[in-house]
């Protein structure tokens, strides 16, 4: 069993179908099954919800008593059904329920592709990087072949090739696996530090309150890009290609990060990412048109790669290893989907007012953060 092509599989299968749903899931809610604006954005803001819930508990409780293989499988059948079940729905009641189900199964694929990577990474010779590589030119594929669909065939073609990614992937899982990945965990024999612990380290409650709002105000970019491009009278096969900016940009400073930003405190970090967001939503308020908006897709190396890679360099550095899952637990849930929940709805309503509005609204988050950091880094010395 070849671990690392193994690992390469899974990220790019997995990273292809989270580009169709991070990029086109709410503007095909609104376009294909007809819900308005601020209905999509309220599906999706209590989408995040449930994901996080689904983070913060349920994805813990079944890799407790399942292996990493039979968790990659739970999780990948469960959201291939729930998928399914989208296709004759076309009532806000319904559709709402069917996301608040597919948000609890879907998104913990992620944490539980990560966790099998950490397992073969302490029991195996895997390179990481590449593999991860892989998610993200997996990503830029999916985008830039729904773009071409979309502009084709129409907004539908998004759940079919969805419901294509996942049954491709849920094809993988049944393959042969590493065989670490079949052993089902033992009862652990030491205390496990309790997330309350957490706040016991001087510095970590502002840094999380930091990254929750870095993170949450990346809301209106992720749920209302596409359709603010489309409002801008971009082609559907060029929204595809002006999305993937950002990811290339993310995929750059991912690559040097190590490298030229080795003496940076994670502090100095954020606050760049706090005023690169501040200015990323800024300029797309101010400078409605299509080129500004793809100029402002290089910042999201700053608002998004740089935060997430201080808050990771800060935990490695300051938290024990046992507290760490405890730490990117609550980064998942409350970073990376309550605070995205909450500036989802705002932006929802900002955007029926003016569409520029939804991203000028970020402001509310990226605003304070700067200021938080600047009072708190010499305290602290993050």
């Amino acid at each position: 069993m070849n671990q690392q092509r193994w690992l390469a599989k899974n990220f790019f299968m997995f990273f292809a179908t989270w580009g169709i749903f991070i990029a086109y899931w709410t503007g095909w809610l609104i376009n294909d099954k007809g819900v308005s604006v601020s209905e999509a954005s309220e599906i999706m803001g209590f989408g995040l919800v449930a994901r996080a819930f689904s983070t913060m508990f349920i994805f813990p409780y079944v890799s407790k008593i399942m292996s990493n293989k039979r968790v990659l499988i739970f999780f990948t059948l469960a959201s291939l059904i729930v998928t399914v079940l989208y296709i004759p729905v076309d009532s806000f009641v319904g559709l709402f329920i069917i996301t608040m189900l597919f948000s609890m199964f879907y998104p913990a694929l992620l944490p539980a592709m990560e966790s099998s990577a950490a397992t073969l990474m302490q029991h195996g010779q895997i390179h990481y990087g590449k593999a991860r590589s892989l998610g993200s030119f997996g990503y830029v594929v999916a985008v830039l072949i729904i773009s071409m669909l979309t502009g084709v065939y129409g907004e539908q073609t998004i759940l079919w090739t969805m419901i294509f990614g996942l049954t491709a992937l849920f094809a993988i899982q049944l393959m042969p696996a590493p065989q670490i990945l079949s052993v089902i965990p033992k009862p652990e024999n030491t205390k496990v530090l309790s997330m309350k612990s957490l706040f016991k380290v001087k510095s970590f409650a502002g840094v999380l309150i930091v990254v929750i709002l870095l993170q949450g105000a990346h809301a209106s970019y992720y749920n209302y890009s596409y359709i603010y491009l489309q409002n801008l009278n971009v082609n559907a096969f060029y929204i595809g290609m002006i999305l993937n900016v950002a990811v290339l940009f993310e995929i750059l400073y991912f690559l040097k990060a190590d490298t030229f930003l080795t003496k940076w405190k994670p502090s100095s970090l954020m606050l760049l990412a706090a005023i690169g967001s501040t200015v990323r939503w800024l300029l797309i308020y101010l400078f409605p048109n299509m080129p500004m908006f793809v100029v402002s897709q290089a910042l999201h190396a700053l608002s998004f790669a740089m935060a997430h890679y201080a808050f990771i360099q800060y935990i490695s550095k300051t938290l024990p290893k046992e507290q760490i899952p405890n730490a990117q637990g609550l980064y998942s849930a409350l970073a990376m989907s309550l605070s995205a929940a909450l500036l989802t709805l705002l932006g929802g309503m900002l955007y029926e007012i003016e569409p520029g509005l939804a991203f000028l609204g970020m402001l509310i988050f990226t605003v304070p953060a700067v200021f938080i950091i600047l009072l708190t880094k010499k305290r602290f010395d993050y």
